[in-house]
């Protein structure tokens, strides 16, 4: 499985509260680092840097005296050594239960709840009914979100083969999507080019031909349908044999879940059937694209020509939200309020996220480098009031500025 470049932690910020956009710029010791107006609605994204060694630039080009971007990059190395070294300590003295066995035991855990919430469906009365529309759902999405996002980095076993079985099964059969495109484009582009223009700008959630509330509260409702869609048009960018299997499992996983709402559910016509999958498929479908666009819209975006090394880049354009018991079950955290501590470190499990968070968010600190969160419903109100800036016009490129 591919893994993102120099990934440290598998041998591989300052609470915000203002500015989340703009052209804010970098600035030596003794200055602010991102300087703007300050998000509506008191978004808690307010990014501090006071305390940063003099002389030291983030960019890669020549923006500082002579000499001074490399000095720049070793320093930014070192901190991102010693980041990984504290990181490392926590990962080698954890328990395989830790590392692996929490976030397995969840994904059992929703297998075995399919019977009951395909059962529950037979019902005629509303309360059982809709208690296996919400069990499914809920279980559609930790497979398909939380189980295809660990399958992807690898983060579910030691074995590069089994992690190839696992993707192949979760990304394929449950999402109905291709395991080649999509650890691709999620691992090699978005971690790899993070808020990077073009590149892993998170520019692929963007639609700008609909308004706010239409993309916000109804589009959301055709990822089921949209998902295989764009999967079959991305197998021409495949080899002919992981095509045909990709079209396999996405058949065998979309009919079996057919089959068993005809013949366990007890579902009378096909129509009825194809709305039930519609239904559970999409009934997170909100959340999901929500905090697909909440966690890095919005915060700064770099040209691929000038941007921060790694452990800058992670910590200012990556925000995470607050637990949520729904959330953190069906995504996972590394997905939720483990969002910067899954960047920085993307091939640790959910439960490892959780476990490094207070280290990292205790080392960004005393570096005097962002930690960026936000509540969800900050976050809704910003991009409701900010639509047209944020999802419609090109996101402004944050400017790095030497030492003033």
């Amino acid at each position: 499985m591919p893994q993102e470049d120099g990934d440290p932690a598998r041998p591989r910020g300052q609470q915000l509260n203002g500015e989340v956009s703009g052209t804010p710029r970098l600035r030596g010791m003794g200055g602010p680092l991102l300087r703007g107006t300050t998000a509506p609605g008191g978004s808690r994204t307010e990014v501090m840097a006071a305390g940063w060694e003099p002389g030291l630039a983030l960019g890669d080009r020549d923006v500082t005296p002579e000499g001074a971007p490399q000095q720049a990059g070793q320093h930014e190395e070192a901190l991102m050594t010693e980041l990984s070294e504290l990181v490392q300590k926590v990962v080698k003295s954890s328990s395989w239960w830790e590392r692996h066995g929490v976030d397995i035991s969840i994904l059992a855990c929703s297998f075995l709840l399919l019977p009951a919430g395909f059962l529950c469906l037979r019902s005629a009365q509303a309360i059982p009914f809709l208690a296996g529309v919400l069990t499914l759902g809920v279980v559609h999405h930790t497979l398909t979100v939380k189980g295809s996002h660990l399958a992807s980095h690898n983060a579910l076993t030691e074995s590069k083969s089994w992690g190839k079985v696992w993707a192949i099964f979760f990304i394929e059969l449950c999402s109905a999507f291709t395991v080649e495109q999509a650890t691709y484009n999620h691992v090699k582009i978005h971690h790899g080019y993070t808020n990077i223009i073009g590149l892993g700008d998170s520019s692929t959630w963007k639609l700008p031909f609909l308004n706010r509330y239409v993309y916000m509260f109804i589009a959301p409702l055709a990822v089921p349908i949209l998902t295989p869609l764009v999967a079959l048009d991305l197998l021409r960018n495949v080899e002919w044999k992981a095509a045909l299997r990709t079209l396999c499992c996405m058949f065998l996983g979309l009919y079996c879940h057919y089959w068993l709402l005809l013949h366990v559910s007890g579902f009378q016509s096909p129509w009825s059937a194809l709305l039930c999958m519609l239904l559970t498929r999409s009934l997170l479908a909100h959340p999901y694209i929500h905090v697909n666009i909440f966690q890095h819209i919005g915060l700064p975006m770099f040209a691929a020509d000038r941007k921060p090394k790694r452990i800058h880049l992670m910590s200012l354009g990556v925000l995470n939200l607050p637990r949520n018991a729904l959330l953190d079950w069906s995504f996972g955290h590394s997905l939720i309020s483990c969002h910067v501590e899954h960047h920085l470190f993307p091939s640790l499990s959910d439960n490892m996220c959780l476990k490094i968070k207070p280290i990292v968010s205790q080392y960004l600190k005393q570096k005097k480098l962002p930690y960026n969160e936000d509540s969800y419903t900050s976050r809704l109100r910003l991009f409701l009031q900010r639509y047209e800036e944020l999802m419609v016009h090109a996101p402004p490129i944050t400017e790095l500025v030497g030492i003033q």
